[in-house]
């Protein structure tokens, strides 16, 4: 009897470990960026808090100055031009800037990037889940991309902040938890 028991608590203890371990890769994921060149920048790493989306951006080899950073609304990044990532994704159907007004889904604040091209940061998206039931994932039908712009977000103009060309793009997708220590690389 108690070898039964032991088998039990034994058996449900191995569903709950998968149940958690399922969970939580479902809800981080990853994008690769590269430059028009298809040469790699860097990566995006992306978890599920309850705060929103935790973004780490790792960055490298980027141009120096300040520089938009979007979620576009498809999970394409063709070069040179990343115009296959569409528009910034705003599932909301909102005017972009969050100086005017709630912003799209995909709006975040501008990278300051140094001199070093290498920048290291994370920020909040409270507009955005990983979570695949819900309107605002970025797993919707199509995907989404993560896109860096030559220049500032004004945080105003709508469709995309005047926010210039796209240097930078990176598919993102289902991933390791990489939020709070390194990738590998």
């Amino acid at each position: 009897m108690n070898i039964l028991k032991c088998a039990r608590a034994v058996g449900m203890t191995a569903m709950l470990s998968t149940a958690l371990v399922g969970s939580a890769a479902a809800q981080s994921a990853i994008a690769q960026l590269r430059d028009t060149n298809r040469q790699d920048v860097g990566t995006v790493s992306l978890l599920e808090t309850p705060a929103g989306v935790l973004l780490k951006l790792s960055l490298k080899g980027m141009p120096p100055g300040e520089h938009a950073l979007h979620i576009h609304a498809v999970g394409e990044c063709e070069p040179p031009s990343f115009d296959s990532a569409g528009p910034h994704f705003n599932p909301s159907n909102t005017h972009h800037g969050i100086m005017a007004g709630p912003g799209h889904a995909g709006d975040m604040p501008n990278l300051h990037i140094p001199p070093t091209g290498s920048l290291e940061v994370e920020l909040v998206n409270a507009a955005i889940t990983i979570d695949t039931d819900k309107p605002n994932s970025v797993f919707h039908p199509g995907g989404t991309a993560v896109v860096i712009h030559s220049g500032r977000d004004d945080y105003v103009t709508d469709p995309a902040g005047n926010a210039g060309n796209r240097i930078a793009c990176g598919v993102i997708s289902q991933g390791p938890i990489t939020v709070g220590r390194t990738p590998a690389r």
